[in-house]
């Protein structure tokens, strides 16, 4: 076996040197990409219509226009969509136009669906002078004669993310601000749902396009761009690999060289070898939790939602909504609703009212009454979810941990933590 060994290692090492030498040539360039991009994004974020950003740009709720209720609402989808349990229904105003409140529904596969409050209609197509009506009302500016239609477009630069897909195509909308904001705008239902500044788009074109790789022909086919990306982080691993092998097999701590030096080489080289031997574990781990995060061969794929389970926690549906409320929300100014969303918990009606700010507070949906969740009542719910694994454990959390913290988004708190025999889980108050 050991000359087995000794004849073939003259052939790895050339293989293992030629390997690093031209993967790293080409990859050196990519680690420079990632490094610089990733610079930009700390600061700089791909561009996105925050819920305070599309919140603020809604007018107040009218509950007294919205005549039909979210059940009667479903009922005016196709009856496929009225099969599962929608992920989402939320009222808003209908923005530029005389439509009034509307329901915005998401069904359970991310299709969306809008159906007027007022008298149970679907909404037409948005055409481009109703797009601009949206957008100088969701601007502000319902006056303003700069607000100008641009086109509409199935995607570019800044609308690949392929959860707009359900409401392309889109109106893009120049407000010709000192900013030099655009809106998109869904010409299926008219909702606001990017915005841009001039500013964000020029950094993105050094940060998050460059760093994702997100260009627009590429991104547009969800299925090569996930492999161009995973393969490319695949062999910029390789690189890193083969050249710390060969930093250790050519360092020498105890029988130095000649020099005394611990490396054969001067100049670059001896800083190349020293400097890519030690930082070689720190790249090698950040290129690889990156690898890692394009969840290669579906290793990570996450399980579809037990509906089944869901449906024993909230209780959706029993006993029945009675619309509207009773007691109908009164404040004015930012304070004022401009989105409520239905929710179910323990089989009661809630409306989840958000205003301008995006301050949230929880209704009782039949009564107006405000809404609160004890101990207890988490428990119960929450045994729900796994018929068989008691709870053993339910702490209300006010900061972040390890499993509920904020990354690219905000995290709500407080929430109850629930711990049973086999699984946590978390949900908010």
């Amino acid at each position: 076996m050991t000359s087995i060994w000794r004849r073939a290692w003259p052939r790895i090492r050339h293989w293992l040197y030629w390997t690093h030498r031209w993967l790293g040539i080409g990859g050196c360039l990519l680690f420079v990409m990632w490094f610089v991009s990733g610079v930009v994004m700390m600061y700089v974020g791909y561009p996105n219509l925050t819920d305070e950003e599309r919140l603020a740009g809604l007018a107040p709720l009218r509950f007294e226009q919205a005549q039909v209720s979210p059940m009667a609402a479903l009922q005016v989808l196709p009856e496929d969509v009225r099969a599962l349990q929608p992920r989402r229904i939320g009222l808003e105003m209908q923005a530029g136009s005389d439509a009034g409140p509307v329901w915005r529904i998401v069904d359970a596969r991310g299709g969306r669906h809008t159906v007027s409050a007022r008298d149970g209609q679907v909404p037409g197509p948005v055409d481009a002078a109703q797009a601009e009506a949206i957008a100088r009302a969701f601007s502000g500016h319902p006056d303003d004669a700069n607000v100008h239609w641009a086109e509409t477009l199935e995607r570019d630069q800044w609308t690949v993310p392929q959860g707009l897909n359900p409401l392309r195509p889109l109106h893009r909308i120049a407000l010709n601000d000192a900013a030099g904001t655009e809106l998109y705008v869904s010409q299926r239902n008219g909702e606001v749902v990017r915005d841009t500044t001039r500013s964000e788009r020029f950094w993105n074109w050094l940060g998050s396009v460059p760093h994702w790789i997100y260009f627009t022909p590429l991104r547009a086919d969800p299925p090569l761009w996930h492999e161009v990306v995973v393969w490319l982080s695949a062999a910029c691993i390789v690189s890193a690999v083969t050249g710390i092998v060969i930093g250790i097999l050519r360092v020498r701590l105890r029988r130095r060289f000649r020099n005394g030096a611990v490396t054969p080489y001067s100049g670059w080289m001896a800083w190349h070898h020293i400097a890519g031997l030690v930082g070689g574990f720190f790249v090698l781990t950040w290129i690889i939790s990156g690898w890692l995060s394009m969840n290669p061969n579906g290793w990570f794929q996450r399980g579809p939602l037990d509906a089944a389970a869901m449906a024993r926690y909230t209780g959706a549906g029993t006993p029945a909504l009675a619309w509207p409320p009773a007691v109908l929300p009164t404040e004015e100014g930012d304070a004022a609703a401009r989105e409520a969303v239905l929710l179910w918990f323990d089989g009661r009606p809630l409306l989840q009212l958000r205003d301008a700010r995006a301050r949230v507070r929880v209704v009782d949906a039949a009564t107006g009454a405000p809404a609160s969740f004890g101990k207890e009542e988490i428990r119960r719910a929450a045994a729900r979810l796994r018929p068989g694994a008691p709870v053993t454990l339910a702490v209300l959390q006010t900061r972040e941990d390890f499993h509920w913290y904020g990354h690219h988004r905000e995290r709500v708190l407080p929430v109850w933590r629930v711990e049973s025999t086999t699984r946590r889980a978390a949900g908010s108050t």
